[in-house]
C-alpha cells in the first residue's frame, strides 16, 4: 500500500487521514535520522516491522512517498 507523507519538524505525532499521513518528528533532518524516524513512527502506529515500511520517493523532501508492505 502507498501513503502520501507530509512531515513537520519539532513534534512527535502521526496522523493518518485516507491514503495520506502527516508525521511529526525530533530528529534533525541530516545523515537520514528523519527518515529513520519517519519509517519507525510508521511502522509503530500501523503494527508493522520497520523492514515493511520504505520510503518511494522525496527522501530528501518534506513531501514523501511510502510503501508499507503488509
Amino acid at each position: 500500500m502507498r501513503y502520501n507523507v507530509s512531515v513537520k519538524f519539532h513534534k512527535d505525532f502521526v496522523n493518518v487521514e485516507g491514503d495520506k499521513i502527516i508525521v511529526g518528528v525530533v530528529s534533525a533532518p541530516e545523515r537520514g535520522k528523519a527518515n529513520a524516524e519517519i519509517i519507525r513512527e510508521i511502522a509503530e502506529h500501523f503494527g508493522v516491522q520497520k523492514a515493511a515500511v520504505r520510503i518511494i520517493s522525496g527522501v530528501s523532501s518534506r513531501k514523501k512517498v511510502i510503501e508499507m508492505a503488509s
